[in-house]
């Protein structure tokens, strides 16, 4: 089977498809759009999902797999507006789990982000096991003690929090969130990180929608990037990836009542 598949009695022979293409895999001929580099295919699905005539399928993203999209009036800008700015990283959770498909709905929107060359390299790592979280804090303040102990030019929160877990019992590091979700790439893929911050991100938008709040857990990331073993067995991660974001996730405590000012914006032309 060739990659393309044209109906020639709904090609209107427009060139939408082609001009479409980031890869320029294809050509107008005869009878329309033919294929002149098939091997460059990105799999991104432009060229099906651009066509106004339903003339074109793709093997690798075939048109039965894609959903239509109806005539709709544009999203509000005020109400988009809002809905970004009311995005807060929450760090006071309720102490209940998350359903296991609300879980799933948040990975399964993150998948479709963005990723460089549309390689939808990564995946994920869902924890849901309380044990398994103490124990994630406890092994990352052990490193951030270790790290102090090496001098001075250690990260400046790592005494704050280490003080504040072993003398007063409290968790900065996972803020007693009940999930933490990790996201994963191919060991040594180039964009491997830059993919999965576009991936988390996705996923941070949608949480209110499903009524959870989110948090990057940053001294985790950090732990995992500094190749600390004794936290990465914790996660049994396959031996041909690598973890390249984490997230807190759960039930927000408290709720917002005001959006936040940010610094005046700088912008320069040229």
């Amino acid at each position: 089977m060739a990659l393309i598949e044209v109906n020639t009695e709904e090609c209107i022979k427009c060139g939408i498809c082609i001009a479409a293409c980031p890869t320029r895999v294809l050509v107008m001929g005869e009878k329309g759009p033919e294929e002149l580099s098939a091997q460059n295919c990105i799999a991104c699905g432009h060229c099906v999902a651009i066509c106004p005539k339903m003339a074109i399928n793709n093997k690798k993203t075939p048109l039965v797999k894609q959903i239509e999209i109806t005539e709709q009036a544009p999203l509000d800008k005020e109400i988009a507006k809002k809905f970004l700015r009311s995005r807060r990283s929450i760090r006071c959770y309720k102490d209940m789990p998350v359903p296991k498909d609300k879980l799933l709905e948040l990975v399964e929107i993150a998948r479709f982000a963005p990723t460089a060359g549309n390689g939808q390299d990564i995946s994920y790592i869902i924890i849901k096991d309380k044990e398994l979280l103490k124990r994630v804090t406890e092994v990352v303040t052990e490193w951030m003690e270790a790290e102090v102990l090496k001098g001075p030019k250690t990260h400046w929160s790592f005494p704050l929090h280490i003080r504040a877990y072993r003398e007063n019992g409290l968790d900065n590091i996972l803020r007693n969130a009940p999930h933490l979700l990790l996201a994963m790439a191919q060991k040594n893929l180039v964009r491997g990180r830059e993919n999965s911050v576009f991936s988390l991100a996705y996923l941070e938008l949608f949480a209110p929608s499903l009524g959870l709040g989110s948090c990057w857990a940053g001294i985790v990331e950090m732990c995992i990037f500094a190749g600390y073993a004794p936290l990465l067995e914790l996660f049994n991660v396959p031996k041909d990836k690598v973890i390249t974001g984490a997230v807190m996730v759960g039930y927000p405590k408290y709720k917002f009542k005001r959006l936040v000012d940010r610094n005046p914006l700088e912008v320069h032309w040229l």
